[in-house]
């Protein structure tokens, strides 16, 4: 089992990667809090931690989330940051620092997913809390700008597949959209529970034609994915790694590659469906396990180089110890990706973003010019 170094490139031709500018579509508040703020949180709000000091705090998170692990142990970690964002001032706190570590991580654009239900134990309300995270992610954005760096943030509302509450939370979704709401995802257990139970929060997300994306292709394999196109009409896929499941390498040599795309995979390609893959965690969480346990046997490079809309994301920074700048990185290291490849990486998160079309013009103009790309 190789786990990605930390020793992983900082500058590929010649070109810091740190400065360049970024787009991250799958990044989870509860799973990038600083651990020095989950202390904090927790002394103030008399929560027992499994360690009590940030070095420690960061190691057992480490140790948790080892490589190999399944997804389902890899979750259990959320129990932790999510015990002190019960209340509308951990909620604003954590928000606003996951602003400030966006910028630092030279994201310019960034949708942030969470799920508002899990945050109701000290008795929020789901639209105080939605309220709470965008007055945190305010604040960070603008203490960002004062300090020279121009961030816009959107939140992704995320339904429990687990839980029932779909409907409720797309309603949520719907009522916030003018409010830094940006679209809708369902996350949780993915075997065993199908996009296709919450066909009601499709149907009413439809109906005020807001977008969804949804986790699938992770836990899971092709059935899912074919679930969230059909039953969750899925504008990007969260994750997706599984999609290799349906595509079969005929033959191979050290220039050339032939495969054959099944239906499903196909569909994506033809459609440009955005992948929202995160390497670090799908190592982690043996996304791709059954290619191998090296972050070079991830699918990512064999779709990318097909064509197909990927993204590279960090899915959970605290779980997974690593920014945007660093998951870049390791593709640099696992595949030989120049800035070239990663530029076209980081278009397509801009053409897979949640926001108009110009919206999403001028976003790419920015990737272009800070990348140095003349079109």
């Amino acid at each position: 089992m190789t786990t990605p170094a930390d020793d992983v490139a900082t500058v590929v031709d010649g070109i810091p990667l740190a400065g360049l500018p970024k787009i991250s579509l799958h990044d989870h508040l509860d799973g990038g809090l600083r651990p020095s703020t989950i202390v904090e949180l927790a002394e103030r709000q008399g929560v027992e931690l499994p360690a009590a000091d940030p070095a420690a705090l960061t190691e057992w998170f480490a140790q948790q989330t080892a490589a190999g692990k399944s997804l389902v142990e890899y979750l259990e970690t959320f129990r932790v940051t999510l015990s002190v964002m019960q209340t509308r001032d951990g909620l604003v706190r954590t928000a606003h620092d996951f602003a400030l570590d966006l910028a630092a991580d030279g994201i310019i654009y960034g949708e942030v997913r969470w799920a508002p239900e899990q945050h109701q134990q000290g008795g929020l309300s789901l639209d105080e809390a939605v309220e709470a995270v965008q007055e945190g992610l305010d604040a960070g954005a603008a203490a960002a700008r004062a300090a020279g760096h121009d961030l816009r943030t959107g939140q992704l509302l995320i339904a429990m597949r687990q839980a029932d509450r779909g409907l409720e939370i797309a309603e949520l979704a719907i009522r916030h959209r003018h409010d830094g709401v940006v679209g809708y995802d369902i996350a949780g257990p993915e075997a065993g529970y199908p996009a296709g139970r919450l066909a009601d929060a499709f149907a009413a997300l439809d109906r005020a034609f807001l977008p969804r994306t949804v986790h699938a292709g992770e836990a899971d394999g092709i059935e899912s994915i074919r679930g969230a196109l059909l039953d969750g009409r899925a504008n990007r896929l969260g994750h997706g790694v599984r999609l290799a499941e349906d595509i079969r390498i005929v033959d191979a040599d050290e220039r050339t590659t032939t495969v054959e795309l099944g239906e499903i995979a196909q569909w994506v390609k033809d459609r440009e469906i955005v992948l929202e893959t995160s390497p670090t965690s799908n190592l982690q969480t043996g996304a791709f396990a059954q290619w191998g346990d090296d972050i070079r046997q991830h699918p990512v490079d064999l779709l990318h180089q097909l064509g197909y809309r990927v993204t590279v994301n960090t899915d959970n920074r605290l779980m997974s110890r690593t920014t945007l700048t660093r998951e870049l990185g390791l593709l640099a290291d696992a595949f030989g990706y120049g800035l070239d490849d990663l530029h076209a990486l980081q278009v397509n998160a801009a053409i897979g973003a949640f926001l108009p079309l110009e919206d999403r013009e001028e976003l790419i103009a920015r990737l272009d010019d800070g990348w140095g790309v003349a079109r």
